[in-house]
C-alpha cells in the first residue's frame, strides 16, 4: 500500500479539495494485491488488481473499483509509483500543467522523491537540462550518479536561492514544485521571461501550525516576468494515462527510466511511521508498505 504527502491535507478539517478522514475510519490510498475470492466476471482469484481503499489488510470492492494489472516478472508496487498516479503526476505535470517546450531548463524540488524523481528523468528524456534539490549528500549522488540531472544540491547547504543560482545561473524556464516555501521563492528568482511553474505540492508547509508568510518576492516578480504559476490535481487528468502509460512504460522496460523503492517492512502496523517517515524525507523515491 502507499503513503502519500497528500494524505496529510486530509488529516486536517480545512476546505480542500476532497472531504477529510475521519477519526476512527479506515484511511483510503492506493493499494496492490491478490484477488482472494470474486464473485463477477473479469476477475479471478490470483488476479493482481489496484485500488484506492488503502490502509487495510482485505477490502471488498466492486468490480468498477479495481482494475487488474500486469504483475508478471515485476512487483505490483510499481502501480502505485512510476507506472500509477505517482508517474501520471510526474508526466501531466511537465508536459501539461508546465508546457515543457524545446531548449527549457528545469528545476524540480523535492527530486528524490517519488514524484520529483520521475519529472527529472523524463525532462532529460525529453532533450533537456535538469536541475534538482534534495534533502542529504546520499539522495544528491543518486540524482546525478544513477538519475541523469545535470545538477543537484543539498538544500541544507544554504539559502535555496543562492544553490540554485549556482546550479542554474542561466536561470531556469520551468519550475516543478514538490516543496513550496522557500524553494518557490528561490524559483521566482530564477525563473526567465515567461517561465511556468507547476505546482504540484507543498510539503515543507504541511506541518506548519501557522500560515507561513508568502514568498516575499512574488508579486513583484510574477508581473515583471510574466510568469505563469499553476496548481493541478491528477484526478482531473485520467484521461492521460493512456499516452502516459505507453510513452513512460516503454521507457520503464527499456530502463532508460531508473525508479527507487523504499519499502517499510511489518504489515499494516508499520504504516503509521511510514506515512511520518515519508513527510519527513527519510525515502528515497517511491515509500510503499509490504502487507504480507
Amino acid at each position: 500500500m502507499s503513503v502519500d504527502p497528500y494524505m496529510r491535507g486530509r488529516m486536517s478539517d480545512a476546505k480542500s479539495y476532497a472531504a477529510p478522514f475521519n477519526l476512527g475510519e479506515v484511511m483510503h490510498g492506493g493499494a496492490v494485491g491478490e484477488v482472494v475470492a470474486s464473485n463477477t466476471n473479469g476477475f479471478a482469484p490470483g488476479d493482481t488488481v489496484l485500488h484506492q481503499l488503502g490502509w487495510r489488510e482485505y477490502a471488498t470492492l466492486g468490480a468498477k473499483d479495481a482494475r487488474k494489472v500486469d504483475a508478471a516478472g515485476v512487483s505490483p508496487s510499481i502501480y502505485l509509483g512510476v507506472l500509477g498516479m505517482t508517474g501520471l503526476t510526474a508526466y501531466v505535470g511537465l508536459l501539461d500543467i508546465a508546457g515543457l517546450k524545446d531548449g527549457d531548463i528545469v528545476f524540480v524540488s523535492g527530486a528524490a522523491g517519488a514524484v520529483g524523481s520521475v519529472a527529472g528523468q523524463i525532462a532529460k528524456l525529453k532533450g533537456h537540462t535538469v536541475i534538482g534539490s534534495a534533502g542529504s549528500p546520499e539522495k544528491v549522488e543518486h540524482l546525478t550518479a544513477e538519475l541523469g540531472f545535470d545538477a543537484a544540491f543539498d538544500y541544507h547547504d544554504g539559502p535555496v536561492h543562492k544553490l540554485l543560482r549556482a546550479a542554474a545561473p542561466d536561470g531556469i524556464d520551468v519550475y516543478f514544485d514538490n516543496v513550496g516555501g522557500d524553494h518557490l521563492e528561490a524559483a521566482l528568482r530564477s525563473l526567465r521571461l515567461f517561465g511556468r511553474t507547476a505546482v504540484c505540492g507543498s510539503i515543507s508547509t504541511y506541518n506548519a501550525t501557522e500560515l507561513p508568510p508568502g514568498p516575499r518576492n512574488f508579486g513583484n516578480l510574477v508581473v515583471a516576468k510574466r510568469l505563469t504559476i499553476r496548481g493541478f490535481l491528477v484526478m482531473d487528468h485520467f484521461h492521460r494515462f493512456r499516452a502516459f502509460a505507453t510513452e513512460v512504460g516503454g521507457w520503464v522496460a527499456s530502463g532508460e527510466l531508473k525508479f527507487r523503492e523504499t519499502v517499510a517492512e511489518g504489515g499494516i502496523e508499520a504504516a503509521p511511521q511510514a506515512f511520518i517517515d515519508m513527510l519527513n524525507g527519510a525515502n528515497t523515491g517511491k515509500m510503499v508498505v509490504r502487507l504480507t
